[in-house]
């Protein structure tokens, strides 16, 4: 029952996912006017679905490179989970564009560590070590300190060669060719949220299922779920996992974003069509070559940081740095305030479902 309760939890975290970061897939399109925010959630939702099925590199990361599943517990899986859930509901309720990834990821160091610690007897700062020097972390670490460098640079990037192009012809018609492209880098940007962030869910349902099949080996083959196989690169996502990852992703972008999307399409700086589709083409290049390389990027980070790159090609006074600062703020806290947070569920778990 508590291995069922953690499964649903998490589907539970992938469809708050899905509406919490709706508003980085369409915010740019809406507020250039391109698409309805009815129009543009529906295509998020059904590219959101299909990018869950890219592949499971960043699934595996997060189910097993960051602490080993078969060390763990359900109670540990249950608190990271509901940690990330209560951050993700806090910045949601606020309008600020945080990370779903790095709160999960927090989430899930905070409720492994004090595990460890409490009912181990491991050294606090030992243990934080090794989580924080895992090869999952260090993956997580590594993207929070490059993704949004690498959106903000390809941002510029692909904002100066579009500018050169369209430097001889009329606004008008630059507006008029934008507004149509835009729907297929916003459809590009929904695909790349799908296939990097609907894994994190998938990931953490692994570890789930993991955890409970080493400490349970008798109940292999007699559940509906079974044990994940041991592939090349670690456990193997399960078929069904995928599938209703991948559904409540992109119910939850069906359920729309719109405090987010107001900070993300107008408050950063004021888009145009060609902006929207530089930042989002640039966003989406980012997170798919994460997504390729198994690295738990924040779709977040990646989107508002090309928006900023967009911004700063026309010229730097363009971006509202203020807004800006506040995000930066929230990016900084996400993991320690989760992992906090999940660290007093586990405790407040603990005497009523176990260790």
């Amino acid at each position: 029952m508590l291995l069922m309760g953690v499964v649903v939890c998490a589907v539970v975290f992938d469809y708050i996912n899905g509406f919490h970061d709706t508003a980085n897939a369409i915010a740019t399109v809406v507020s250039t006017n391109v698409l309805s925010p009815r129009t543009a959630i529906l295509l998020a939702a059904v590219f959101n679905f299909a990018g869950a099925f890219y592949g499971t590199s960043v699934a595996k990361t997060i189910g097993g490179d960051i602490a080993d599943p078969t060390t763990i517990t359900q109670t540990v899986v249950l608190a990271a989970l509901l940690g990330a859930i209560v951050w993700n509901l806090i910045t949601w309720y606020f309008g600020i564009p945080s990370s779903s990834s790095h709160a999960l990821v927090g989430g899930l160091i905070g409720s492994v560590l004090v595990h460890r610690v409490i009912d181990n007897g491991e050294p606090f700062g030992h243990e934080l070590w090794n989580l924080l020097n895992s090869k999952g972390s260090v993956k997580v670490l590594k993207g929070l300190v490059l993704s949004p460098f690498c959106g903000l640079l390809v941002g510029f990037f692909i904002m100066v060669v579009l500018l050169w192009i369209v430097r001889r012809v009329s606004p008008k018609w630059v507006n008029a060719i934008f507004r149509k492209l835009q729907l297929v880098s916003a459809s590009f940007m929904a695909l790349s949220h799908g296939s990097n962030d609907a894994q994190k869910a998938m990931g953490i349902i692994t570890m789930a299922l993991v955890s409970y099949f080493s400490s349970h080996p008798e109940a292999t083959g007699t559940h509906w779920f079974d044990a994940p196989v041991v592939g090349k690169n670690g456990h193997d996502i399960p078929s069904w996992v995928v599938i209703t990852c991948a559904t409540a992703m992109a119910l939850g972008t069906s359920a729309g974003g719109w405090r987010i999307m107001k900070t993300m399409g107008h408050k950063i700086i004021k888009l145009k069509p060609i902006d929207g589709f530089a930042a989002e083409t640039a966003g989406a290049a980012v997170i798919l070559t994460a997504s390729h390389l198994g690295a738990p990027v924040s779709t977040t980070h990646v989107i508002a940081s090309s928006i900023m790159g967009v911004g700063t090609c026309k010229r730097f006074s363009a971006v509202r740095w203020g807004i800006a600062g506040n995000i930066l703020i929230a990016w900084v806290l996400t993991i320690p305030i989760s992992a906090v947070v999940a660290g007093l569920l586990y405790l407040a778990l603990r005497p009523v479902l176990g260790k």
